[in-house]
């Protein structure tokens, strides 16, 4: 035994992203070769997607300008073609509500649990071991016992998602916090592991537990208490609780977007690894494994399972819109008499298993914007893939992309080889800056780096203002960044939130000012200052290492 545990610690010593680089670049172009020979898996989605990434020369764009459109038919009909791919949920804009800071995030999951009484469906990365993280599963359990205590039959299921390899992590762990209700309430809870189907054979064996995360993760934030969900960037972690920066959205009693997130957790859930009382993991009963199982044929069992969800939905929405019976408009009992001047449309993004829905609409919104529109667009990591990198240098809106600064990068003062990503996303921020101004783009195109002392920042997304308007009419809001990680890696999902209230849309532009306010302009001198000094070999494994963070 002592000869291949030295042989393992070796390994390990030597063990960077970069050697993790080696065995999926070579993975993908194996799988690319295979999707080739059997026909793209996209093809599977052609009802959903049809037009919904046409060349720039053959591209579908609603008649008229952007002007046009916001003066004359109102100001959803600029963004009516995503109803065409999408589910589309309208919903009164009264009900939608802004967070803006992690304790409100916090506070918010934590009343509403305390009420709960049918559902409480969580999704995230994983769930933290601090004490704050404790209250919140303290908080399911009292609400979990309140439901027996009412009911020879409890009615409150609570379904939590994690992902396998960030949940696994250490001896205590997401598993272990949640252990002690699955225990007592087993008939009542649900916990899914998400295992990527990229992290199997000699690669899972090779790659350390501290940077396993790195080849693919369950990425989806999605808190949900009966009709009501948050969407957001956040995890379930004491810093995202207190002073780690993200975006939050509170639909508060739009059941059929509930209706929704809860079915596509719930289809995640069923492809992943269910946690047992006892600590082991198994699959459901017909249902492939992640990485002892082929490959294949578990990315075709994962693709139609979610899209099932995703292609009943938008059927569904469909029908209602064309007979003009709207229900209650996903409304619950008693709000029938409020103005649906919102739409929201859920975009998923998995391309482990061929789905890249958020990828296609977010293209196309990239595409359209005008040149008379503003975007202002924030990733925590600003690593934009190149095509949405061509979309922005090469459209005619105007942009200010907000991204984190060196001191408040999730990863700063991290050790090892962790501890130089800031440095990295200094590198690829000034590559990116630099060809705007090769480009004579710096008119159009801004940078602004977030500060903030003792914080660190997380939020993602984007706020898009027609001409003329001074407030955002569409805001993308979730777990995506932008990056190689969101598009190629990871299960990831936001919504696009699309409205003509007046209220919302003054709520965005006060949260995208808010974030904006603590930030400053880059410039060629900024690069130029010592703590924004990269060392050689950083810049070196940088392109390397990109498309794992």
């Amino acid at each position: 035994m002592a000869a291949p545990m030295t042989w393992r610690r070796l390994v390990y010593s030597v063990y960077t992203p970069a050697v993790a680089g080696v065995f999926t670049r070579i993975s993908d172009r194996i799988f690319r070769a295979r999707d080739r020979r059997r026909g793209s898996s996209v093809l599977l989605l052609a009802p959903l997607l049809a037009e919904a990434d046409p060349s720039p020369s053959r591209a579908v764009r609603p008649s008229g300008s952007a002007g046009d459109q916001s003066s004359g038919d109102g100001l959803c009909a600029h963004f009516r073609w995503m109803a065409e791919h999408v589910p589309a949920f309208r919903v009164p804009g009264t009900h939608i509500h802004i967070l803006t800071s992690p304790d409100q995030f916090y506070q918010a999951m934590k009343d509403r649990i305390q009420t709960a009484k049918r559902r409480v469906v969580m999704a995230s990365l994983y769930l933290g071991t601090g004490q704050l993280e404790q209250e919140l599963v303290d908080c399911m359990e009292d609400a979990l016992q309140r439901s027996q205590d009412h009911s020879r039959s409890p009615d409150l299921k609570v379904s939590i998602l994690l992902d396998f390899t960030r949940g696994s992590r250490g001896q205590v762990n997401s598993r272990t916090m949640l252990l002690p209700l699955l225990r007592r309430f087993t008939s009542q809870m649900r916990v899914s592991l998400y295992h990527t189907p990229d992290l199997r054979g000699l690669l899972r064996l090779l790659v350390p537990q501290r940077f396993n995360e790195t080849i693919g993760v369950q990425h989806i934030k999605v808190y949900l208490f009966d009709d009501s969900v948050i969407i957001s960037g956040a995890n379930l972690s004491d810093s995202y609780f207190t002073n780690r920066q993200d975006r939050y959205v509170l639909l508060e009693n739009c059941r059929d977007v509930a209706d929704f997130f809860s079915d596509l957790v719930e289809a995640v859930g069923d492809v992943s690894l269910q946690l047992q009382p006892d600590n082991s993991v198994s699959m459901l009963e017909g249902m492939v494994h992640p990485y002892n199982g082929n490959r294949q044929d578990f990315s075709a069992v994962a693709r139609k399972r979610i899209m099932e969800v995703v292609n009943t939905a938008h059927v569904r929405q469909q029908l209602l819109s064309r007979s003009g019976d709207s229900e209650d408009g996903g409304m619950s009992e008693g709000e029938g008499e409020e103005e649906e001047d919102t739409w929201v449309f859920p975009l998923v993004q998995m391309k482990p298993v061929g789905i890249k829905v958020d990828e296609q609409v977010t293209q196309r919104l990239l595409r359209d914007a005008g040149p008379d529109s503003t975007v202002f667009l924030t990733s925590g990591y600003f690593n934009l893939t190149q095509a949405y990198m061509r979309l922005v240098l090469g459209a005619g809106a105007s942009y200010r992309i907000l991204t984190a600064s060196p001191e408040v990068n999730g990863f700063f003062g991290a050790k090892g080889v962790a501890g130089a990503i800031p440095a990295a996303y200094v590198h690829i921020a000034r590559q990116f800056y630099s060809q705007v101004c090769q480009l004579g783009q710096q008119e159009r195109v801004h940078l602004h780096e977030y500060h903030r002392a003792q914080w660190t920042f997380h939020a993602k997304g984007l706020w898009y203002y027609l001409q003329g308007q001074d407030r955002p009419c569409l805001t993308l809001i979730g777990s995506p960044n932008f990056g190689y990680r969101s598009v190629h890696r990871d299960l990831e999902a936001q919504i696009a939130i699309v409205t003509e209230n007046e209220e919302l849309q003054s709520q965005l532009q006060e949260e995208q000012e808010m974030l904006y306010q603590r930030s400053t302009e880059v410039s060629t001198s900024t690069f130029e200052r010592p703590d924004r000094y990269v060392k050689l070999w950083v810049k070196l494994v940088t392109p390397l290492i990109k498309n794992f963070f």
